[in-house]
């Protein structure tokens, strides 16, 4: 087959790579078609506008990339040539690194985060970056720098944040994978919005050096991806210690037999115990919960139709009462970001307040509002050793469940609702800090986590499946989740973004 042939929708690393070894593709030829895409569905047509920065350098790296394969005959490593898209929270050398914000529209890091020298080492293309709400302060996609990203699947909805423009991305086959960032569930909610599959890692398995912050202990990179091996080819690559990131000792506590790739099986829910957690469902009179629950009954049931023991229901009291008492952002987050801020000689603002004060946000952010108006040392609001406390206790209550049952993995919606409608979000009609997301469960309870797509509505929307695994337990995670993959096929090309007539 001629190089112009290879189909870049739906693309894999793995048939990337055995293209790259046929000889009918290059990484220069597959940057070009992603950027032809871009130019396509990001900038014009749809505009979905998931993208701020594409690299003006990928062309010249594909170039390095392919000159090392015609000589050695060998990929510099497990992602040889694979374009990535990179939340703009993370910074880039000699990249814009916007944080959503209008005011850093300028500002270029000096060095790389940790996080994009591991995927470079490993011979990735840092494609382009993508939009969030500024500071990652919201579960919706409007940030001052770029504006509304558009959801693919249906333009008038949200596609979920505040790993918004990845999501996007990665669903509309702009880029191979994706880099996003989860406090709360901004990798989950908006893999679940998308139909990808998204993987909150614990904190600290993977670097967060070079990554503004919102909660420091629950902050954490991680991949957003269109399969199951392909976020585990990620994780494989950017898990391990970074003396510069205390948090990641986690990584001594990981025990993991080969690597994160070697633990997936299409066995792999045969006798696992999966506990149903009622508690985190909507309510089924809800219009915009009916249509979650249905697609998440139709993944319980395949699960258990693969051979997975179904406890249901698993029943944890006062769920909603744990939620809204270890949530950290409103006392903690200032100070974090403050002293990210504090960090970076010469930014274009020293302090979130400044930010606040001359208005250099998106009007929708009520909680960047919020984080402003809190104190600026968390110990001066004398309930917050008692949130510290009490996500302890809410990670013990949700461990004793895992005990008692014998569970591999609890289950429930990601998010209770659909993907809502962008004008509901501008009307000020949903809130932050209220919206009902699922995500948030594992965060403050220090779990990992992984969003699996259930399919889509019957208006077309994208619906996720959270399952909630101990810490340091992401090979379970894993393992499960290519089991349901290769069971349900549940990936779907958005048809606003179809392939090119120049790709046929």
């Amino acid at each position: 087959m001629a190089a112009s042939s290879f189909d870049v929708i739906e693309a894999k690393i793995g048939e990337i790579h055995r293209a790259y070894n046929e000889g009918d593709l290059t990484s220069q030829e597959l940057v070009g078609r992603y950027r032809e895409r871009i130019a396509a569905y990001d900038q014009s047509g749809p505009e979905i506008r998931s993208i701020i920065t594409v690299n003006s350098d990928a062309g010249d790296r594909a170039a390095e990339l392919d000159q090392e394969f015609q000589e050695t005959g060998d990929f510099v490593g497990p992602l040889h040539g694979i374009p990535v898209v990179v939340k703009d929270q993370i910074e880039t050398k000699g990249i814009t690194t916007t944080f959503g914000s209008i005011t850093f529209k300028d500002y270029v890091p000096e060095q790389n985060a940790t996080l994009i020298e591991r995927l470079e080492d490993a011979g990735a293309i840092i494609l382009a970056k993508t939009n969030l709400p500024d500071w990652a302060t919201s579960w919706f996609a409007f940030s001052s720098v770029l504006g509304r990203t558009k959801n693919p699947y249906a333009l008038d909805r949200d596609p979920g944040g505040s790993s918004s423009g990845t999501g996007a991305a990665v669903a509309a086959n702009l880029a191979t994978v994706g880099i996003g960032e989860d406090t709360g569930g901004s990798i989950r909610l908006p893999s679940s919005f998308t139909n990808l599959f998204g993987l909150r890692v614990t904190p600290g398995l993977i670097s967060r050096t070079g990554m503004s912050p919102l909660v420091i202990s629950q902050d954490t990179p991680g991949p957003m991806t269109r399969t199951v091996e392909d976020a585990a080819i990620l994780l494989d690559v950017v898990v391990g210690y970074d003396s510069t990131d205390p948090y990641t000792v986690t990584n001594e506590l990981t025990h993991v037999d080969g690597s994160y790739t070697d633990q997936l099986s299409e066995d792999g829910l045969e006798d696992a115990r999966i506990g149903i957690l009622r508690d985190a469902f909507g309510d089924d009179s809800d219009p915009e919960a009916a249509p979650v629950n249905r697609l998440v009954e139709e993944v319980i049931g395949l699960m258990d139709d693969a051979g997975a023991e179904i406890v249901d229901p698993v029943q944890v009291s006062d769920v909603d009462q744990y939620i809204e008492e270890t949530s950290l952002y409103l006392v903690q987050s200032k100070r974090d970001i403050n002293e990210f801020l504090a960090s970076r000689p010469d930014t274009p603002a020293e302090s979130i307040e400044k930010i606040y004060e001359e208005e250099q946000y998106h009007e929708v952010l009520d909680l960047l509002e919020g984080i402003a108006e809190g104190p600026a040392n968390p110990e001066d609001d004398p309930d917050y050793w008692h949130k510290i406390v009490l996500q302890d206790t809410f990670q013990r209550i949700l461990l004793n469940k895992f005990a008692e049952q014998q569970l591999d993995v609890l289950l429930c919606p990601n998010v209770q609702v659909v993907p809502p409608k962008a004008d509901e979000v501008r009307s000020g009609a949903l809130n932050t800090l209220t919206f009902p997301t699922n995500t948030v469960i594992a965060s403050q309870a220090g779990c990992c986590a992984m969003s699996v797509p259930a399919g889509l509505t019957d208006e077309g929307l994208p619906v996720g499946v959270e399952l909630i695994g101990k810490p340091y337990d992401e090979a379970t995670l894993l393992k499960l989740a290519y089991a349901y993959e290769q069971e349900a096929d549940p990936r779907f090309v958005p048809e606003t973004t179809p392939t090119l007539s120049s790709e046929k």
